[in-house]
């Protein structure tokens, strides 16, 4: 399973990559200017940070993912249920809906899924 661990800051910034990549880094820090009030400088060393961290690359002033967005997210899905549920996708669903009322396109997308798995698996 990926660990990559982001700060609320980070992800802000990474679904900024995600969502124009592949991107110039000079109209990266534009972006980052106008959607995070971030100066040139911060735009540079998170970059950095979350290249070191291998999510993505700076290569020529290009930047591009190494880590998708689904893969990303996923991942982190399985962490949250890995930690706070004790594995257990069943938990999980059960916390997750026991406050929250599902349409009935909800449950029917929830029923195909598992009608899908059952014939996968």
């Amino acid at each position: 399973m990926m660990d990559i661990e982001l700060g609320a800051v980070q992800e802000r910034f990474a679904d900024i990559v995600w969502a124009n990549e592949p991107i110039g880094s000079g109209e990266l820090v534009k972006i980052c200017e106008k959607e995070l009030n971030w100066k040139k400088p911060t735009t540079y060393t998170v970059l950095r940070k979350l290249c070191g961290k291998g999510l993505f690359r700076n290569v020529d002033g290009i930047v591009t993912s190494i880590v998708s967005r689904e893969d990303f997210y996923s991942a982190k899905s399985e962490q949250i249920i890995e930690d706070s549920y004790e594995g257990s996708l069943p938990a999980f669903i059960a916390a997750f809906t026991s406050k929250k009322d599902l349409t009935e396109q909800e449950v029917d997308e929830i029923q195909k899924m598992i009608d899908r798995f059952k014939k996968e698996g």
